[in-house]
C-alpha cells in the first residue's frame, strides 16, 4: 500500500512506500511484452518503487523529475519507458528510425556510462523493431532495409576510449545513445553525431554532472536538440542549479520522489560503525576487518589516487584478491578492474570518490572508507554503495587524529549521533565482536596475489623479474708508460717494463678503446739525436735499459 503526499510549495510528489506493499509486474503496467521477456529472463518482473510511479507517466511521453536515493532502481526507471516508446515509435508519435539517434542518455562518468548501457543491453535483448518505411530520410550507414524488422541498437559513447570504433558505431545506425557530456559534444561538434532528431533526452545523476562541473556541456547539449521532445531528469539530490536546468528545458515536469518507509538520507539498511584509527595500523585493521563473518563484495573508499593503489598493492600482498579503480590507471585496466568486481574474480575494490561514482553493484556487503570523506553528502554516495535493493549492509568508517573536526561536521550534518569516534586498533576487543572478526585472524590470508590495477588473474603467480647478470669489468691491461688502457696509473708494484707495442697477449692493439694503437714515445739517443718514431724500421744503440723499437702493428 502507499500513500501520496503532495507537497504544494515545491510541487512534488512524495510516495511512502510501505514495507507490506505489493509491487506491480512491468507487464501490468503495460510495458512491450518483448521487453518484458528480457527482463523476466534476468529475473527482474517486479518493479521498484521509483519504477512504479514513472513508468505510467514516461510511458505516455510526459515529462518527468524522478528523485530517489542511490541503488533504488532510476536506471530502469527512464531506460523501459525509452525502449517501450522507441519499439512503438509510430504508435506514440516518433520519428521513424532511421538509425540516428532517437534516445539520448547523458551520464556523469564513464564507469556509470558502462554501467547503463549494459542495463539497456538486458532489456533489450530480443527486441525487435522495424526501420523507417520506403522513402523516409534514413542514415548512409543503416545496414537493414526500410521496412525489415532488426534489432533495437544501442552505443555507449564515452572517453578514453578511441574515437574510431565510436565513430564508426554511430556511422553504422543506432537508435539508443549512452554517454559522457565532453565525448558527446565532441562527436557532436566533428558531425559525427546527429543530435537533430533526438526526440527523449535523459539526464542521469544530475547532481553528480553539477559536482563535476559538466553543467555547461549539458546546456551546449540541451540547446543544440529539437523541441518537441520528451526528457526525464534523475537525481538523488536536488540542488539549485539543477532545479534551475529543470524548468528551462523541461516542460510540465511531474517531480517524483519515492522513499521506502522509515528511510533516511542515511540508508537505515545499512549499519555504521565509526573508529578513530591511527595511520600505520589501519591496513592491519582492513585486512582483519575483511576476514569478518558473512563478508561479502567489499568497497574500500580513498580521498587520492595514491593512497587507493598502496592500499591495492598492500592487500594484494597480504593474499587478497583485489582490484583498483582510480583515475591514474586506463579506461581498459577501470574497465578489467570493475568486470573483475561484478563476476566475483576479485572480491575487494578499491576506488576514489570520483572513479567510484555509478559503480552499481547490488551485492556488496561491506564499505570501508578507508580514509574520511569531504564532507556529508560524499559519505552518504560512499555508504550507498552497499544495502541496495532492499538489502542490508555495513559500512565502516575509519577517522584519524586530523580528521576529527571533518568528521564532527559531517556527524552534525546527518545527525548519526557518533561525535567522537571511538579509538580502535587492530587487535581491540570491541572490533571482533562488532564486526564477528575470527579471534584466530591475523593480517594475512595467504601468499601474494599481485596487483597493479588487476592485471593479472588472481591467485596466478607473480614472478619477479630476473637481475641480468653482472658484467665484469674487463681487467686493466698495461702499457709502455706503465698506466692502463683506460688512462690510469697502474700500482707501482705491478708495473713492468714494456718490451713491444702489442698487448702481453699479443691478440691485438695496446689500446682497446677505440682501436687504435698507441703511439710510442721518442727516445733520445746518447748523442743527442733523436730515435726514429713509432714506425719506423731503423735500429741502433738506446739508452741503457730501453727496449728496441719494434715494427708498428698493421
Amino acid at each position: 500500500m502507499t500513500t501520496e503526499t503532495a507537497v504544494a510549495n515545491d510541487d512534488v510528489l512524495t510516495t511512502i512506500v510501505e514495507e507490506d506493499h505489493q509491487a506491480p509486474t512491468f507487464a501490468e503496467l503495460g510495458v512491450d511484452d518483448a521487453i518484458v521477456a528480457a527482463l523476466t529472463a534476468d529475473g527482474k518482473t517486479h518493479t521498484f518503487a521509483i519504477q512504479e510511479l514513472t513508468l505510467p507517466l514516461a510511458l505516455g511521453g510526459s515529462d518527468l523529475i524522478g528523485q530517489a536515493r542511490t541503488g533504488m532502481g532510476k536506471t530502469y526507471g527512464f531506460g523501459i519507458p525509452l525502449l517501450h516508446r522507441l519499439v512503438h515509435a509510430q504508435e506514440v508519435g516518433l520519428r521513424g528510425l532511421d538509425g540516428t539517434p532517437r534516445a539520448l542518455v547523458i551520464v556523469p562518468t564513464r564507469e556509470l556510462c558502462i554501467q547503463v548501457f549494459e542495463d539497456l543491453q538486458v532489456a533489450a535483448k530480443g527486441v525487435r523493431i522495424t526501420p523507417a518505411a520506403p522513402g523516409a530520410e534514413r542514415a548512409g550507414g543503416d545496414s537493414a532495409a526500410p521496412g525489415a524488422e532488426r534489432n533495437l541498437k544501442l552505443t555507449a559513447i564515452y572517453g578514453g576510449r578511441p574515437y574510431d570504433s565510436q565513430i564508426a558505431e554511430l556511422q553504422s545506425g543506432v537508435d539508443v545513445v549512452v554517454g559522457t557530456p565532453g565525448r558527446l559534444l565532441d562527436l557532436a561538434q566533428q558531425g559525427h553525431l546527429v543530435l537533430g532528431k533526438v526526440q527523449i533526452l535523459v539526464l542521469d545523476e544530475a547532481d553528480e554532472m553539477l559536482d563535476l562541473g559538466f553543467l555547461p556541456d549539458i546546456e551546449r547539449i540541451m540547446n543544440a536538440l529539437p523541441t518537441p521532445r520528451q526528457t526525464m531528469l534523475f537525481s538523488a539530490t536536488m540542488p539549485g542549479p539543477i532545479v534551475t536546468l529543470a524548468r528551462t528545458f523541461l516542460t510540465q515536469p511531474t517531480h517524483i520522489r519515492a522513499e521506502q518507509a522509515n528511510d533516511s538520507a542515511v540508508h537505515e539498511r545499512t549499519t555504521q560503525y565509526v573508529y578513530r584509527a591511527h595511520a600505520l595500523d589501519k591496513a592491519e585493521l582492513v585486512a582483519r576487518i575483511l576476514q569478518a563473518e558473512g563478508r561479502g563484495a567489499t568497497m574500500i573508499f580513498t580521498r587520492t589516487k595514491r593512497t587507493a593503489q598502496k592500499v591495492a598493492d598492500d592487500l594484494a600482498e597480504r593474499g587478497f584478491s583485489v582490484g583498483a579503480v582510480h583515475g591514474d590507471l586506463g579506461q581498459v585496466a577501470r574497465e578489467k578492474a570493475l568486470g573483475k568486481f561484478r563476476d566475483g574474480t576479485v572480491d575487494v575494490l578499491v576506488a576514489t570518490d570520483v572513479a567510484a561514482r555509478g559503480i552499481d553493484i547490488d551485492d556488496v556487503t561491506h564499505v570501508i572508507n578507508y580514509q574520511c570523506p569531504e564532507d556529508d553528502k560524499t559519505y552518504v554516495h560512499r555508504i550507498g554503495r552497499t544495502g541496495r535493493a532492499g538489502r542490508t549492509g555495513i559500512a565502516i568508517t575509519f577517522v584519524d587524529w586530523d580528521e576529527l573536526h571533518r568528521w564532527e561536521l559531517i556527524d552534525k550534518a546527518l545527525g548519526l549521533g557518533k561525535p567522537e569516534p571511538v579509538e580502535t586498533y587492530s587487535t581491540s576487543a570491541h572490533l571482533a565482536e562488532e564486526l564477528g572478526v575470527p579471534s584466530e585472524a591475523t593480517g594475512r590470508v595467504g601468499k601474494p596475489t599481485g596487483t597493479r590495477s588487476s592485471s593479472r588473474e588472481p591467485g596466478d603467480r607473480v614472478e619477479r623479474r630476473e637481475r641480468p647478470a653482472r658484467t665484469e669489468r674487463p681487467k686493466r691491461r698495461r702499457t709502455r708508460g706503465g698506466k692502463t688502457t683506460d688512462g690510469a696509473a697502474a700500482p707501482a708494484a705491478e708495473t713492468e717494463p714494456a718490451t713491444t707495442g702489442r698487448t702481453a697477449a699479443g691478440d691485438g692493439p695496446a689500446s682497446e678503446g677505440d682501436g687504435s694503437t698507441r703511439p710510442r714515445r721518442r727516445r733520445r739517443r746518447r748523442s743527442g739525436s733523436k730515435a726514429t718514431g713509432a714506425g719506423s724500421n731503423a735500429s741502433g744503440p738506446t739508452d741503457t735499459g730501453a727496449a728496441a723499437a719494434a715494427p708498428a702493428a698493421d
